[in-house]
């Protein structure tokens, strides 16, 4: 994926409006919120947790797997605002089709959980990369303190 930037989940932090997800490439990191639950999701999944029960994101892993189907790699593509725009890149190749790529468009929360269940790469589209603040410094201040926030992971 060349002159994409690729990024990890650094840390996962609830906030009283839902979760800050930052992500980070080693030398800069980035921050945006998704949902709560999302979230736990994530965090469930990078801790090594099972739930008692398939979550959504679980269900459609699973259902990728039952078709022969893996996630290649998530793209952040655009930013407006406070909204962040992805695309999730799914490879299909059974034994009823030949190989197929699609990319769909979807919330970066969503494709987050399911690049960290699949192992697959995030990306983030340079112009994006490069427009955001690092919040290096935030993030380093939250690690540093006595008590960090409950949930505080990754």
């Amino acid at each position: 994926m060349s002159g994409l930037v690729r990024v990890e989940p650094v840390a996962l932090l609830p906030t009283p409006a839902g979760c800050a997800v930052f992500l980070g490439d080693g030398k800069k990191v980035i921050v945006f919120y998704i949902d709560p639950a999302i979230g736990a999701s994530i965090n469930a999944v990078l801790a090594g947790t099972i739930p008692p029960r398939p979550l959504s994101h679980d269900l459609f892993s699973q259902t990728l797997d039952a078709f022969g189907a893996e996630v290649l790699h998530t793209t952040i593509v655009k930013q407006e605002g406070e909204v962040f725009f992805a695309r999730l890149i799914i490879k299909a190749e059974n034994e009823i089709m030949e190989k197929k790529i699609v990319e769909l468009d979807a919330r970066p929360s969503d494709c987050l959980a399911l690049a960290v269940r699949h192992e697959a790469p995030i990306f983030v589209v340079p112009d994006v990369w490069e427009k955001l603040e690092d919040m290096s410094g935030t993030l380093d201040n939250l690690r540093n303190q006595e008590n960090p926030p409950e949930g505080f992971g990754v």
